[in-house]
């Protein structure tokens, strides 16, 4: 059984989740994160690379929603360059998230994938939703008592992740 806290998949930013790739694990549509997956939480558009690996991912025939637990104003501003569905004020970790996304993508979750920096939000809505995760690293540590908190809690499962991956956890 797979652990609640630990991805299918990582890399080392969003930029490893091509078309290519997600077409050679069979999956089609993309549920993502906006802050500290895409971009830093304290920049409010996207950069040019993101909207760059945006237009790769629709001009490769896959489908990408914005999924954020951020206000819709963060939300709005940070997808106007972008134009792509998204959720504001998700529920992130819930079952409910990703069925709502799909509704949007008017697809299946088989063919989804969940992508961002937080086991605690992105990986487990993911696993208790019976999706593929895929984790990178946060960009820029959030120094909120509250993402501290979030941020220690992650920390052994991180660890534990890189050191399975690299086989020292048999």
């Amino acid at each position: 059984m797979k652990h609640l806290l630990l991805p299918d998949y990582d890399f080392d930013t969003y930029k490893g989740v091509t078309p290519e790739f997600l077409k050679s694990i069979g999956k089609t549509c993309v549920l993502c994160d906006i802050d500290n997956t895409l971009v830093p939480y304290d920049v409010a558009d996207p950069t040019d690379e993101v909207c760059l690996w945006v237009k790769s991912l629709i001009d490769g025939g896959i489908k990408l929603i914005l999924v954020s637990n951020n206000e819709k104003e963060r939300v709005e501003l940070f997808n106007k360059k972008l134009n792509v569905p998204f959720m504001y004020k998700s529920g992130k970790p819930s079952r409910r998230t990703v069925k709502k996304a799909m509704s949007i993508l008017n697809d299946d979750k088989k063919n989804a994938i969940m992508l961002g920096d937080q086991l605690l939000t992105d990986v487990i809505t993911a696993r208790v939703s019976g999706i593929t995760s895929v984790w990178v690293p946060t960009i820029k540590k959030v120094e909120t008592p509250f993402f501290r908190f979030k941020s220690a809690i992650e920390k052994p499962f991180i660890k534990y992740y890189y050191n399975k991956k690299n086989g020292e956890n048999k």
